[in-house]
């Protein structure tokens, strides 16, 4: 059974697992909503997340390319909630029945945390295929960590080309192959092409047509969510940029970065990015939750999980039923997430209350893609826009989306020095090696770690 709905304090505790779109929206709206409760002390609330910060993904391409800092792409969580207890850790373990679940923080123990109201928001994690040498040499484009990484990389390689008139390291390093045709690959491979055509300029021996990009799509079409007609002119204007698409391709191995596709080509490649889709976080996993067979909770209309008491879900780990269309679900991007969270934090606030919940009803409000400086796709509500204008309408509607008006002044502040200042393409790769000089400073000139010797004579 589950527990009582007040715990030993008296005060009904809601546990909201995930800091990204809904868990953070979430958490705002409860804050909004139960203000003298929270200050009162007569409700709790708690967010779980490995990180203490929220990132807004669509920003992710943008700060790969260096248009916007990466700092700016995040909003701290202690900062907009501070009426809410957040907990850097994992959530290893959950039992909704019992109404606890066991959380690994950074250091120490394991901790058990009881709750009243559960909030499963872990969203989603890079769905990985059984190919080999792809979760050796492959990398996504979900994280702030992994949109700094591929920046220093990609200028890396172009560094390493720079360096050398070995001809086959050459082609290897100019070689970017990105997997997936939705807007996450889209996005990514426009970006980072962009920059690269830049960073070039200041290079002697590496020239734009020295570049190799690839877009490999497993289906016939890229961009599904903008429809046919402007996934078709995005893949013109990518073959005319010289970014090779494969559509109907498949990524059969990459080995050692030896690229070998379905269609028989094989080449080496320094960049290997996989964005083919998502799957629900494995948290959901971790408990008594009820899943469908595409591991995602199950939800109802009304944001609670299906079968369960003050238990609710939304956003990317979950299926909720999408009742403008028969039989589908909402599809798992941030348009949902945000107006979901904003109704789920209502429908929690209407359980507290004994109220009668609303069900979620969304109509689309159209999507939009940027596919470089200056350029990018976009039917905001049925009206279809390409290059200039949609790349305007593209940031635009993310530049008054980013949660914050902190982070809006930030990231409108990078927007408006990249107009008058020239793009950074340093790469900083150092940075995932801190330490590799002063280890190296550590050694003798045969390579031997130095004795020991008194601090006395070390400082002589």
């Amino acid at each position: 059974m589950a527990r009582p709905v007040e715990d030993a304090a008296g005060a009904p505790h809601i546990l909201i697992v995930g800091g990204g779109y809904v868990g953070m929206y979430t958490a705002l709206r409860l804050q909004k909503k139960l203000k003298r409760e929270l200050k009162r002390g007569e409700v709790k609330v708690t967010v779980v997340d490995p990180n203490s910060y929220m990132t807004y993904q669509p920003f992710l391409p943008e700060a790969a390319a260096g248009n916007i800092s990466p700092r700016h792409v995040v909003v701290p969580l202690r900062r907009v909630l501070p009426k809410c207890t957040v907990r850097k850790a994992r959530v290893t373990e959950l039992n909704h029945d019992e109404g606890w679940a066991i959380v690994q923080p950074l250091a120490g123990p394991p901790e058990r945390i009881h709750y009243d109201y559960l909030v499963m928001a872990a969203g989603a994690v890079p769905r990985l295929l059984p190919i080999p040498g792809l979760a050796e040499n492959g990398i996504s484009l979900k994280t702030v960590g992994e949109a700094i990484h591929l920046r220093n990389h990609v200028l890396e390689q172009l560094e390493i080309a720079e360096s050398t008139d070995d001809a086959e390291l050459r082609r290897k390093a100019l070689t970017f192959v990105f997997v997936g045709g939705g807007f996450a690959g889209v996005e990514a491979i426009a970006e980072l092409e962009d920059m690269t055509r830049d960073a070039t300029k200041y290079m002697r021996k590496v020239t734009p047509q020295d570049l190799r990009f690839m877009l490999v799509e497993a289906t016939d079409r890229i961009l599904p969510e903008v429809g046919p007609e402007m996934g078709r002119w995005t893949a013109e204007q990518f073959r005319g940029r010289g970014i090779d698409v494969k559509m109907k391709t498949l990524l059969v191995s990459a080995v050692d970065g030896r690229i070998e596709l379905s269609d028989g080509s094989a080449f080496q490649a320094g960049t290997l990015v996989w964005n083919a889709g998502v799957k629900p976080s494995p948290v959901v996993r971790r408990g008594d939750l009820p899943v469908d067979e595409k591991g995602r909770v199950r939800g109802t209309e009304y944001l609670t999980i299906e079968g369960l008491v003050r238990a609710f879900t939304a956003g990317d780990n979950a299926a909720i039923p999408d009742l403008t269309q028969d039989g589908e679900f909402c599809p798992p991007n941030a348009q949902h997430a945000v107006r979901q969270a904003k109704l789920l934090g209502d429908n929690i606030v209407r359980s507290l209350r004994g109220k009668a919940l609303k069900p979620y009803v969304h109509g689309n409000l159209g999507t939009v893609a940027g596919l470089g400086l200056h350029k990018g796709v976009a039917n905001p509500l049925g009206i279809k826009l390409k290059g200039w204008p949609a790349w305007f309408f593209h940031r635009s509607y993310h530049g008054a989306m980013v949660p914050t008006l902190n982070r809006k002044i930030r990231v409108v502040a990078d927007w408006t020095l990249a107009l008058f200042l020239k793009r950074e393409t340093v790469s900083l790769a150092t940075v995932e090696q801190p330490r590799a000089d002063f280890e190296l400073a550590a050694l003798d000139g045969a390579g031997h770690r130095n004795a020991e010797r008194p601090v006395s004579e070390n400082a002589a």
